[in-house]
């Protein structure tokens, strides 16, 4: 298995102490200043994950309604403009000089013509997956969580109906397991449903806990240590044949270090 961790639970350093590959979370990285890149700043930091052996993911930019996150980084896949793509695009490029494993990316939200949204968001994506071939690499499109109103691709239906019209080899699923236990309202029956179904598209893994269930903080999507919540971790098991990196999304680095020990245990039957 290769475990990872997104690059705001710690410094490179302490991620490669303990794991095999850092997600690097685009929207602060600190490598944009509004929403224009700093190629100066990017390259350090490239330099400095050079050090370490680390594999690497990629987590573009996104459309995300709360003040931690920068505003000028706000992408929705269903509404898209020049600055918009140019943004997913860099990301892209910075996979693609990485070598990353996969470039992930959120569905879109829909406006008051859903199935209009939803069309946007496949005409967007089958350009973005083309721009994905050229350089080589692979998106991961991620489900959202259920709890939070205007987003698509929550159901694992509808997110693989996606991947199915845009039918490209350059895009497949990101499966968040703690998005899909908000979906599931906490069901483990439900869960492993909606993982077992995804499983055939799955390319890449978010890890993270909660408790299944709304709240006013995020939305219930509060991205606790593996263990801290709900989630029965044994699911993972049901992602067939999967060889690609379970990713945890988590804030620091006790975080990641009882995340690593849950996941272990789960995959290893414990």
């Amino acid at each position: 298995m290769i475990l990872g961790a997104s690059s705001f639970a710690g410094s490179f350093c302490e991620i490669s102490s303990e794991l095999q590959s850092v997600e690097l979370y685009i929207p602060q990285l600190d490598v944009y200043k509004g929403s224009i890149l700093q190629k100066d700043i990017l390259s350090s930091v490239i330099d400095e994950i050079s050090v370490f052996d680390l594999k690497t993911s990629v987590h573009a930019p996104y459309f995300a309604d709360v003040c931690t996150y920068p505003s000028d980084m706000n992408v929705d896949i269903a509404n898209m403009g020049d600055r918009d793509f140019r943004l997913i695009n860099e990301s892209i490029d910075i996979g693609a000089e990485l070598g990353s494993k996969v470039i992930v990316i959120h569905p879109g939200r829909y406006g008051s013509d859903r199935h209009a949204s939803f069309n946007s968001m496949v005409c967007n994506l089958r350009y973005l997956a083309d721009q994905a071939e050229d350089s080589g690499v692979m998106l991961g499109l991620e489900n959202k969580e259920g709890t939070s109103t205007g987003n698509m691709c929550c159901d694992a239906r509808e997110l693989v109906k996606v991947v199915d019209e845009v039918n490209s080899d350059n895009l497949g699923v990101t499966l968040d397991i703690g998005h899909a236990n908000l979906t599931c309202g906490g069901n483990d029956i439900r869960l492993r449903g909606f993982v077992d179904f995804l499983s055939p598209y799955i390319v890449h893994v978010h890890v993270h806990d909660n408790n299944g269930m709304w709240t006013d903080r995020y939305d219930g999507d509060e991205h606790l240590a593996p263990g801290l919540g709900a989630i029965d971790y044994h699911v993972l098991q049901e992602i067939k044949g999967y060889r690609g990196i379970y990713n945890m999304e988590v804030f620091s680095m006790d975080d990641v270090c009882m995340g690593k020990r849950t996941i272990k245990q789960a995959l290893n039957g414990l």
